[in-house]
């Protein structure tokens, strides 16, 4: 598109808002469950999209479309009460608190979740009654289109959402846009610098959510075969690409050798294969620069001292194939150690005990999530809720993102908020109204 055509199209949701924002939430939420109801009519088609474009096997695709059709129905059901006016007993008549949207919200998102990064964005702020543009991933535009194309079959006003193809050279003009309200991006550190950047230089409200480095800890007492299943999984799915995936798995000693053992038979089962066959577990990478560049981090560990329990090498195959991969003896200095390994490569931390467990899991830039494996419940909720330092801790389980949970990060790996009544609240003016006489 060119940058007349962007900025017609930014003016045309300016437009479409002021009527939307007027629109009752009733009307709404009738647009989001038809919304939801299409994704699942499409969810075959949807899912080959995505193989397509990025490499998704098609169950994982279909997956991810149940899960934004859930979201529809999820924010349909309460936005209305999590945007209800709070009565505030001060020595005024009446004072209460409002939330109103904000205007036009630009959405820049990752190719890794196509669907899914943009639903869980865009239902709460299109129920919050905002309009959005959308820049998606260059390497997703089919996705991109057809985001739009859902919300329009699903009776949403026209030009309430529409997708921008651009370059994302572009995109810091589309920022500075004064019809442009807010942004919200989910991708790299660096690309959330930039944007947080362009966006404060005009005081708009942003969310970031950006790279992670998730600790997994196997403490002592942990089920370990329970732990290597979960571990495991929570590696390879999106065949790796997820910012919540785990990466780096911190075991005590003591339940070190066992844990290895089982990790490498749960990671070695996953077939590898063409996304468009049903039987696949894992795809290829999304593209072939991201697979060469996870391989070089995996040699630069392995040069360095790291131990290659599995996979390492790039299959003599056609495409950007990379295989499950365990590494262990990882230690500080290692790229496996302080990077984001954004693939099917799996980190183990050997250390003494649950104290250096925690203290290594913090020493990261990142912050978006954690996990803890223990019996003992309330020790590993302790260390969730009062030792760990991520956005999201899960104790005995996989990090993952829920409709009715808040998801985000700290530290490097951004700030703000998405999904729950914490996320449609993200993108509202929190209203102070107060009223004399009567």
């Amino acid at each position: 598109m060119t940058p007349a055509e962007v900025r017609d199209i930014i003016r045309a949701a300016r437009k479409a808002f002021d009527a939307w924002r007027r629109t009752p939430f009733s009307e709404r939420a009738a647009v989001l469950r038809e919304a939801g109801r299409v994704l699942r009519a499409d969810a075959p088609g949807l899912a080959r999209l995505m193989a397509q474009e990025m490499g998704k096997p098609l169950a994982a695709g279909k997956s991810e479309i149940e899960k934004c059709a859930w979201a529809c129905e999820y924010y349909a059901e309460h936005a209305e009460r999590f945007l209800a006016p709070e009565q505030v007993e001060t020595d005024a008549t009446r004072s209460f608190v409002a939330f109103e949207p904000l205007g036009v919200v630009l959405a820049i998102m990752p190719w890794n979740f196509p669907f899914w990064q943009v639903f869980r964005f865009a239902a709460p702020a299109l129920m919050a009654g905002n309009a959005a543009v959308l820049k998606h991933a260059s390497n997703v535009p089919g996705c991109a289109l057809a985001i739009e194309q859902i919300f329009r079959r699903a009776g949403l006003p026209e030009n309430v959402f529409r997708t921008l193809l651009i370059d994302a050279s572009a995109t810091a003009a589309v920022i500075r846009n004064p019809m442009v309200a807010a942004v919200t991006l989910t991708g790299s550190t660096e690309a959330g610098r930039a944007v947080a950047k362009a966006a404060g230089a005009k005081l708009k409200k942003t969310v970031l959510e950006l790279g992670g480095s998730d600790p997994y800890l196997i403490l002592e007492d942990a089920d370990l075969p329970h732990a290597a299943r979960v571990c495991a999984r929570s590696r390879l799915i999106n065949s790796g690409q997820s910012c919540i995936a785990a990466k780096r798995f911190i075991v005590v000693e003591k339940a070190r050798t066992e844990f290895e053992r089982l990790l490498v038979e749960e990671m070695r089962r996953a077939r590898l294969g063409d996304p468009l066959d049903p039987g696949t577990d894992l795809g290829p990478m999304a593209r072939i620069d991201l697979r060469d560049d996870l391989h070089h981090q995996v040699r630069r560990s392995i040069e360095q001292g790291a131990r290659c329990l599995l996979g390492g090498e790039i299959p003599a195959r056609l495409g950007a194939f990379y295989p499950p991969t365990v590494l262990t003896d990882v230690k500080k200095g290692m790229p496996a150690y302080s990077e984001e390994l954004f693939g099917p490569v799996a980190a183990v931390i050997p250390v003494r005990n649950a104290k250096a467990a925690i203290r290594v899991a913090n020493d990261s830039a990142f912050g978006l999530g954690a996990a803890v494996f223990t019996r003992d419940i309330l020790r590993g909720t302790e260390i969730a809720t009062r030792e760990l330092e991520a956005g999201a801790c899960f104790v005995n389980g996989l990090v993952k993102s829920d409709p009715r949970l808040p998801f985000g990060g700290i530290k490097q790996s951004g700030y703000g908020r998405e999904l729950s009544h914490f996320g449609i609240r993200e993108f509202v003016n929190v209203k102070t109204v107060v009223i004399e006489g009567r």
